[in-house]
């Protein structure tokens, strides 16, 4: 098992591990769980680097994160005007890890890479003034008749003009 770590430093590997990896399997990663904290990226750049409403993220110490396989797999993208560095599997497109470099002791994972736990529950939001008009905001959701598994809002209800202004 190759076991090389995220940075400069070799650490022993915490006695428990989350395993994460891309959609095509090639990349494959552990974290020390617990994960140092969870969140909710709603900014514009972690929605487009995602594709998605939003990225939901856990953040690590650097020294806890190892890659297993599929370290040649990567590909960098460094944002010119932050410094920020966002890796993907250049095979299926994944995103693997995002790095910034106010906190270069710290390495950003999507949530959703690991099917088991992390140790940290997202609780916190990043950037929620830049959320999307479109975004799902809790609004209730109930089943879309004739579509086993979709659930919808239901269309949007009008306001119906007050006495005053019928006239």
């Amino acid at each position: 098992m190759n076991t090389t770590t995220v940075g400069k430093k070799i650490r022993k590997a915490p006695a428990e591990v989350a395993e994460g990896r891309c959609l095509c399997g090639r990349v494959r990663i552990e974290i020390g769980v617990p994960a140092r904290w969870a969140w909710h990226d709603h900014s514009r750049d972690s929605r487009l680097a995602h594709g998605a409403a939003y990225a939901t993220y856990v953040g690590c110490w650097r020294s806890r994160v190892r890659i297993v396989k599929g370290e040649a797999a990567l590909t960098r993208f460094t944002e010119e005007d932050t410094g920020r560095t966002r890796s993907f599997c250049r095979h299926c497109g994944t995103p693997v890890l995002y790095e910034r470099p106010h906190a270069a002791q710290m390495v950003n994972i999507p949530r959703a890479l690991f099917e088991t736990r992390t140790g940290r529950e997202p609780l916190y939001h990043i950037a929620i003034e830049q959320a999307r008009e479109w975004t799902w905001r809790g609004e209730p959701l109930r089943p879309l008749k004739g579509f086993v598994g979709v659930v919808w809002t239901g269309p949007k209800k009008k306001k119906r003009p007050l006495m005053d202004e019928e006239f």
